[in-house]
């Protein structure tokens, strides 16, 4: 059996690309109160994931995913709000930050640890944009308070791996899949 640790719907679909046989279970971890280096964040929180889900699942290949948003070495976590979610797109417009996912596969043969780190760059973004952004809700529980996927044209360019901004490194997680 092959689970994916999350309850993202992104994820889901992404995960779809690598196989269509798996499922997906929920971690039971509380993500607010683990603090971690910046470098280290979304893989120690991948595995944390992992191991929760691991520990309800012994006998299964558990895939776990962590995603963080980092400008000038800071992490850029979910927003609180919708003023939150304005103030992080306004700080992200016209730069450049990292998209960085920890993954974890593990099973009863194996433990896989790897970070892809995407270069992620922001248009110049205009109040008007911004506002109508965050009123179509697009912002809700997402790092850096973007999706790349949502159809707005909030990135000027991307060095490295579309899905990691998505949320799932599929092309780096299925280079591991065929040891499972």
């Amino acid at each position: 059996m092959i689970i994916l640790a999350s309850s993202s719907p992104r994820r889901k679909l992404l995960m779809k690309k690598i196989t269509s046989r798996f499922v997906c279970v929920k971690p039971n971890i509380d993500e607010r109160i683990y603090k971690f280096n910046t470098s280290s964040y979304a893989l120690e929180l991948s595995r944390l994931k992992a191991y929760e889900v691991y520990s309800r699942y012994p006998h299964a290949t558990i895939i776990a995913c962590d995603t963080i948003v980092v400008l000038n070495h800071t992490i850029i976590n979910k927003p609180k709000d919708n003023n939150d979610a304005k103030r992080i797109l306004k700080k992200l417009s016209n730069k450049t930050h990292l998209v960085i996912s920890g993954y974890t596969i593990i099973n009863q043969r194996q433990e896989i640890n790897r970070s892809v780190v995407t270069s992620v760059t922001f248009n110049k973004l205009t109040d008007k944009l911004i506002n109508e952004y965050v009123s179509k809700g697009f912002t809700k529980g997402k790092a850096g308070a973007y999706g790349i996927q949502d159809g707005y044209p909030l990135v000027k360019s991307i060095d490295g791996s579309y899905d990691n901004v998505v949320g799932l490194p599929t092309e780096d997680i299925i280079k591991h899949f065929s040891l499972n």
